[in-house]
């Protein structure tokens, strides 16, 4: 019996039979590679000589690679991301503009019936641009509409919250003109009344963050600005020290000392001079320093207190005391100037603290801003000749101060604006008045002078504003004719006027 008959009658194993099955279903052998067609055989009998007589391992009806169709891939379960129109190349798609609005077409009596509910605001937007189109064309409708808004601006007048700064001073005026004043304000001290009236009600509404928000003191010193940093409280609790100058001299309590009767300028328990003899720099820091705390709203009720009771008691002296001194620690004032010179501080003050809190602030009354104009005007050539004497006037064109009464160079100052006037500035004598000029015949009286070198024109506030530091003399905007030498020497003296 030959092996291929031994093969024959050997019987496969099923298992091997389904493995054999499973092999030649698709013509591979499990590996990759194409059988023969039964696996048995494929495994069993093949030799190497066999395989090479079969043509390169093609066996007889096996299908070649070429006749094998492609398969296709397997399609993602996750799509790929789209391509967007711009990375595409394609050009974008023209963008749809909306449609315009149809104007609403109304008939003439509805359109009329439509012109009370416009003037108070009550149409639909369509309505009221279908009425405002109708006016244009209709005077009639047109003078209706404008008699019904009339009419409601009698039924609900528009209110600003910054009210005139002369509205109080029309108000006291028409009333004190009905039934005079048994105890009247005098004229030097109302601008001192209405200015820390002013203050007093922008500070009504502040909260805790307003009476903390930063605030930087500016002033002129020498040559050059300075400036100290402080919050709101700050700013009141100075005008409470500084104003307490005017408390001391007419005897009433100073907030700085301890034992406020006593005014006399003996020093304190310290050595330190007492808050009368004091400069207002001084006060101001020995009432930051007093504090246990940085100052707060609670300071708000001290200052009030103070500037009525100065008010008050000037007023029963019946203007009496209006001569009497005021002690600055390096200089004094009368008791009227130093009542318009502390409504100057507290109206630049309160420019500082409106700023701080963002809120608009307007200047002082014009009659008011006059004499506080005035006042700096008179105090500029005792304040020229201090700068002289420390060395910091022009020096190729200083000449030496002339005697008390005789003429010399003058300067024109002319302030624009409601509150201006015309000033003449002695240069060489700090002792001779300031002569108004032609168009102030109110002015105080004083000895002519003979030359006139040079003529300054300012804007009213910004006069006020350089006198206060808050200018620079190099940024004024002035209009400056003549001797430049005396312009520059009057503007630095106008910046030197300030201080904390």
């Amino acid at each position: 019996m030959s092996d291929a008959d031994d093969l024959d009658g050997v019987q496969p194993h099923d298992g091997e039979d389904e493995k054999a099955d499973d092999r030649g279903r698709d013509g591979t052998d499990g590996t990759g590679k194409t059988g023969t067609g039964t696996g048995s055989a494929q495994n069993v009998g093949s030799t190497p000589d066999a395989e090479n007589a079969g043509g390169g391992g093609e066996a007889a009806g096996e299908p070649s690679a070429e006749d094998t169709p492609p398969r296709t891939p397997p399609t993602p379960r996750i799509p790929l991301p789209r391509v967007s129109v711009e990375d595409g190349g394609r050009p974008l798609p023209a963008p749809e503009e909306p449609a315009a609005p149809q104007p609403v077409r109304l008939e003439h009596p509805i359109l009329k019936s439509l012109l009370g509910a416009w003037a108070l605001a009550a149409c639909s937007a369509e309505e009221t641009d279908a009425v405002e189109v109708h006016l244009g064309d209709c005077g009639a409708c047109a003078d209706e509409a404008r008699r019904l808004r009339e009419a409601v601006g009698l039924l609900h007048r528009s209110e600003s919250l910054d009210l005139d700064p002369a509205l109080r001073t029309r108000v006291l005026e028409g009333c004190l003109e009905r039934r005079p004043p048994h105890v009247p304000v005098p004229d030097w001290a109302a601008s001192y009344d209405a200015e820390t009236a002013r203050l007093d009600a922008l500070l009504q509404d502040f909260g805790d963050a307003e009476w903390h928000a930063p605030v930087r003191l500016r002033w002129f010193r020498g040559e050059s600005a300075t400036s100290r940093r402080t919050t709101v409280a700050g700013v009141i609790a100075h005008l409470l020290a500084v104003d307490g100058l005017i408390a001391v001299a007419l005897g009433l309590d100073d907030p700085l000392d301890p034992d406020p009767g006593d005014a006399t300028g003996r020093p304190d328990a310290t050595g330190r001079p007492r808050g009368g003899t004091r400069t207002p720099a001084q006060r101001t820091e020995a009432l930051w320093a007093g504090a246990h705390f940085p100052p707060t709203r609670s300071v708000r009720g001290p200052w009030r207190e103070q500037t009525h009771a100065l008010v008050r008691t000037v007023s029963f002296t019946a203007g009496g005391p209006g001569g009497t001194p005021v002690s600055y620690g390096g200089f004094q004032l009368p008791l009227q100037d130093a009542m318009l010179d502390r409504a100057f501080e507290c109206w630049v003050h309160a420019e500082d603290i409106a700023e701080a809190v963002d809120y608009p602030y307007a200047p002082p009354a014009p009659r008011h801003l006059h004499g506080m104009i005035d006042l700096a005007a008179r105090m500029l050539p005792e304040t020229l000749a201090a700068r002289r004497r420390a060395g910091l006037a022009s020096p190729a064109r200083t000449r030496r101060l002339m005697a008390a009464g005789r003429p010399g160079r003058s300067l024109r100052l002319e302030i624009e604006g409601s509150g201006g006037g015309q000033w003449l500035i002695p240069l060489d004598s700090p002792a001779q008045a300031v002569a108004p000029g032609p168009e102030d015949p109110g002015g105080a009286a004083a000895v002519p002078v003979d030359d006139e070198v040079a003529h300054v024109a300012m804007d009213d506030v910004e006069f006020c504003r350089l006198a206060a530091g808050h200018v620079s003399p190099e940024e004024a905007a002035a209009g400056q004719v003549g001797d430049r030498d005396a312009i520059r020497d009057v503007l630095f003296a106008a910046a030197s006027l300030s201080r904390m």
